[in-house]
């Protein structure tokens, strides 16, 4: 009997359910889930992203830029904000629900094989499953090519089972440590584990030395073709945060398209242009006009020093000297102190709340860092998150900005429907 099709809510609840089992490292269960699947990541080509902070805009922007060159581009992103269906793309859109759904039911179908034969302990996970989706739908979807960002790391993560051509290492920070190792080489070789022999690595002008260093010895070993992306792209971009980080990301893409396309390095000059001067980046820098009147907002999802590092290099530019409220969470693994060493320097005043997650910081607890940081300017404690960013907007008057940020549980829980169920990130 063929079972009933799932719905998009059904896809996402069982996604949900599977959340309950964590994360387990390990490639064997994704390389026997796919084969259950028909193997659908040897259907495309694929460029790989790694990285600790903008992988998700290099994402974006590289697929964008291939799309306008004649491929069908499909593009893996996590997390998400809303709804698991926007981690799944093919040429520009969200897959649909019907269609996330099917993919997800196959995938499931396949976990189900895989799961009968193995312990209890060693299920499918909740990434793996999802990703052999994303990778089902690409196939049947003829994508030419995927863009696909790395979860955590990348020797392990349930993404490397990809023949990439081109991989990209965006920047590496020290964030995840427990499972990648306590220093910045460490890391770096976790996610440059992804790159394929024979293939190109595409990396920042501005990669940490270390970093950089194992670069040119993973490139000189495995015969790679190491590009070192410049800066600034020397194009204009969409985003209304014209800051140095998203132009580093779409320098990075545009060199990592480059290498993709054929022949190699046939970029069209008003192709480019016309990916930087339509790409956005939901909740990167995102200024939302539809939350009402009163203070520009401005949402983003820096959860780590490096992205607080970066959005506080953007912010002077945007705010132009209007007074600056920022409403604030931050996840209790994150390193707090070093993000509010970045961000209060520019802030007139704070609100401190809670995102939608166990995982959260006290609100109090933020307040009391501010205050040890010595920062003069006012701190207010609002735990309900929406209500702590009309009171950063009250704060920031009419003709300030208020910023969102710390946490994309956060803005994912000021952008998600009043009364829709949380959609696990």
């Amino acid at each position: 009997m063929t079972p009933a099709a799932m719905t998009v809510r059904d896809a996402e609840r069982l996604l949900l359910s599977l959340e309950l089992f964590g994360m387990r490292f390990g490639l064997d269960r994704m390389r026997r889930l796919l084969t259950a699947l028909g193997s659908p990541q040897e259907r495309f080509a694929a460029v790989h992203v790694v990285g600790t902070n903008g992988k998700s805009s290099t994402v974006r922007m590289t697929a964008a830029i291939l799309r306008r060159h004649g491929l069908r581009v499909g593009a893996y992103l996590s997390p998400h904000l809303v709804s698991f269906t926007e981690r799944v793309r093919v040429d520009d859109a969200d897959v649909s629900g019907p269609d996330f759904a099917a993919a997800v039911q196959r995938a499931a179908g396949a976990a189900a094989k895989v799961d009968r034969t193995a312990p209890a302990d060693d299920h499918v996970t909740q990434f793996e499953l999802l990703t052999a989706a994303a990778f089902d739908h690409f196939a049947r979807a003829g994508v030419d090519v995927a863009v696909v960002e790395a979860g955590l790391g990348g020797r392990f993560d349930a993404t490397n089972v990809l023949a990439s051509t081109v991989a990209v290492l965006t920047n590496v920070g020290l964030e995840h440590t427990r499972w990648l190792g306590p220093t910045v080489t460490d890391i770096a070789t976790e996610k440059l584990a992804v790159v394929e022999p024979g293939s190109t690595l595409v990396v920042g002008a501005d990669l940490h030395p270390d970093a950089a260093r194992l670069a040119g010895e993973i490139a000189s070993e495995r015969d790679v073709r190491l590009v070192v992306a410049p800066a600034d792209p020397g194009v204009e971009l969409q985003m209304v945060a014209r800051g140095a980080f998203q132009r580093r990301n779409f320098a990075l893409a545009v060199e990592a398209a480059r290498a993709f396309v054929d022949p190699p390095g046939a970029l069209d000059p008003a192709a480019v242009s016309a990916a930087a001067a339509s790409t956005l980046v939901p909740g990167r820098f995102d200024v939302v006009a539809q939350l009402g009147e009163g203070a520009e907002v401005v949402l983003d999802g820096a959860h780590n020093p490096g992205g607080m590092a970066a959005l506080a290099e953007a912010l002077p530019e945007f705010a132009a000297g209007r007074r600056l409220v920022a409403c604030l969470a931050v996840l209790d693994d994150k390193d707090a102190t070093e993000m509010l060493r970045s961000l209060l320097p520019l802030c007139d005043a704070l609100v401190t709340t809670r995102a939608q997650t166990p995982r959260s910081l006290p609100p109090a607890t933020l307040a009391s860092l501010c205050h040890q940081l010595g920062f003069t300017g006012a701190v207010e404690i609002v735990g309900e998150p929406r209500a702590a960013l009309e009171r950063a907007r009250a704060l920031a008057g009419v003709d300030g900005v208020a910023l969102a940020t710390g946490s994309i549980y956060l803005i994912a829980d000021l952008l998600r429907p009043v009364g829709a169920a949380r959609s696990t990130l």
